[in-house]
């Protein structure tokens, strides 16, 4: 019984621990669409914000793969 117990709440902290992924795309979403409102408002800037753009990207996506690796190592390390 106890080693249910276990297993069951590693899978549900995995579970708990993908959600990030799903966030990370909201993150990417919204640092997409915050960047093609700027670069319709002023086209001109928009070539110098592109850098910005990706590293923001980075960094929302690499929250994403931060998470999937803790929901792997719950489901199997733990």
């Amino acid at each position: 019984m106890e080693g249910d117990i276990a297993s069951m709440g590693q899978f549900i902290g995995a579970g708990i621990a993908g959600l990030g992924a799903g966030i990370a795309a909201l993150g990417v979403g919204n640092v997409a669409a915050n960047f093609l409102s700027g670069a319709l408002r002023n086209p001109s800037a928009a070539a110098g914000q592109t850098a910005t753009l990706f590293i923001g990207i980075a960094f929302a996506e690499a929250l994403g793969i931060f998470s999937f690796l803790i929901a792997l190592l719950l489901m199997f390390a733990a």
